[in-house]
């Protein structure tokens, strides 16, 4: 299993390219893996055929870098000696091996006998067990020793022994107890011996328990895939260890929204509002450079970044992933268009590289198309920010208070505002900074016409 990725531990085969003893050459495509980001080909370096695979289906999945997955050979007639080779068999061997001392001493502790407390001693019975077994007149301290620890009765033990009618009665085993102790012609015997004590009714677990209810309706267990396995580690890891602040502020669309007509109707440029986000984020960590930083691991220093990459979510049925713009600041809205529509298609096809999603310094997700008004995202680490942008909803808007004025105030208007929240690192960010960041970011969305120059 190759490391395809500097993040990479286990890797899972999602398919073969190739089948046993067919031949390849340098360059082609040996079989797809599952990284921690992407399904990626794995393509091989020399010439030759492939003997045997190893790994596959069940079998293929979360190995470890390193993990034999396949035999290759450089001749055709070298191909029949590995038919029946397999690495299975060498690692049951070693499991068998492994697992013989614990059998020998479970044999050892059978044979060994077992000091129990006196049956007479309540002691050897756990409170609960004591309480229900006392509870139904019955005597459980002949199931000693018992399952629970130093060989003590436990409540499950009980139970059991009541659903199988397995426990005589206490007043049962008290006059068996004076009748062994006692002479035979003992006369205080007697009496014991005449009074008969009627037998307990036999008990099931259905009278000790109620009958559980069942609501909820049928269900299908579906595995999550690699991709949302380190997806959901990340972000825990992130959300655990990185101070998590949140900045919100609206901004208004109307102009973007008519600068985007105007576009597509006099140039036939089509760009979309999420297009004109990229470019006035690019813009704002130009401006606030402070935002486009990292901090650095090995020795907690703060560290400011000079190119601006720009990772942009995107979903696709195993996961998000976030493909990155590089260079964001110095793209047109034409450029930034075409890309991410490319690298969107890429991302869902699972055919981007690893440098492609590996990185960046800045990340956007916006949910809007898919009708949500806003919400929070985790940081993406190494970054310190994300920006999470909602959808755009025409909105009233009181007018403004003027000190100043004649008295007579305008009427309110209505605009289309989305609102932006910024999630940053504390270690990085402040709040002040987050500030100047929100008000570039929104006087570049409200002059979009800066955007074309």
């Amino acid at each position: 299993m190759p490391a395809l990725s500097p993040t990479m531990d286990t890797g899972t085969i999602a398919s073969w390219a190739l089948k046993e003893g067919d031949s390849f050459s340098a360059g082609d495509v040996l079989c797809s893996i599952e990284t921690d980001k992407a399904s990626v080909d794995y393509e091989v370096q020399d010439d030759g055929f492939l003997a045997k695979i190893l790994r596959q289906g069940a079998n293929a999945v979360d190995l470890k870098i390193g993990t034999p997955i396949c035999v290759i050979t450089e001749a055709k007639e070298d191909v029949p000696a590995f038919a029946n080779y397999s690495v299975d068999d060498k690692d049951a061997q070693g499991n068998a091996t492994e697992a013989a001392p614990p059998a020998a001493t479970s044999s050892t502790a059978q044979q060994a006998p077992v000091t129990v407390p006196s049956p007479l001693g309540t002691y050897v019975l756990m409170p609960s067990a004591r309480h229900l077994a006392e509870s139904k007149g019955l005597d459980a301290t002949v199931l000693a020793p018992g399952s629970g620890k130093d060989g003590r009765v436990t409540k499950g033990d009980v139970l059991q022994a009541i659903a199988k009618n397995a426990l005589p009665t206490l007043a049962v085993k008290q006059q068996a107890t004076s009748h062994s102790t006692a002479p035979a012609d003992s006369p205080t015997n007697a009496p014991a011996q005449s009074a008969a004590v009627p037998a307990a009714a036999p008990l099931s677990l259905g009278d000790l328990i109620a009958h559980e209810i069942v609501t909820e309706g049928s269900h299908e267990d579906v595995a999550n895939s690699k991709m949302r396995k380190i997806i959901a580690k990340r972000l825990t890891e992130s959300k655990r260890e990185v101070p998590h602040f949140y900045t919100s502020f609206n901004v208004a669309l109307d102009n973007v929204l008519r600068l985007r007509k105007t576009l597509a109707k006099d140039h036939e440029i089509k760009v979309s509002v999420n297009d004109f986000v990229i470019r006035c984020c690019a813009l704002a960590l130009r401006d606030v450079p402070e935002v486009n930083g990292t901090l650095s691991s090995s020795d907690g220093c703060v560290k400011y970044l000079d190119t601006i990459d720009i990772s942009v979510a995107v979903a696709t049925p195993t996961g998000l992933i976030t493909p990155i713009l590089f260079n964001a600041n110095h793209k047109g809205l034409a450029e930034i268009a075409e890309t991410v529509k490319d690298l969107a298609t890429r991302a869902r096809d699972g055919k981007l590289a690893p440098h492609e999603y590996q990185g960046g310094t800045f990340s956007i997700s916006n949910l809007g198309m898919f009708g949500i008004s806003e919400f929070s995202a985790v940081i993406n680490p190494p970054q310190a920010a994300i920006l999470a942008v909602g959808g755009g909803a025409r909105t009233l808007v009181p007018t403004p208070y003027k000190e100043n004025g004649d008295g007579k105030a305008s009427p309110p208007s209505i605009a289309t505002l989305l609102t932006a929240r910024l999630s940053a690192d504390r270690r990085v960010v402040d709040e002040a900074t987050a500030a100047l960041f929100g008000q570039a970011f929104t006087h570049y969305m409200n002059q979009p016409q800066l955007l074309l120059l």
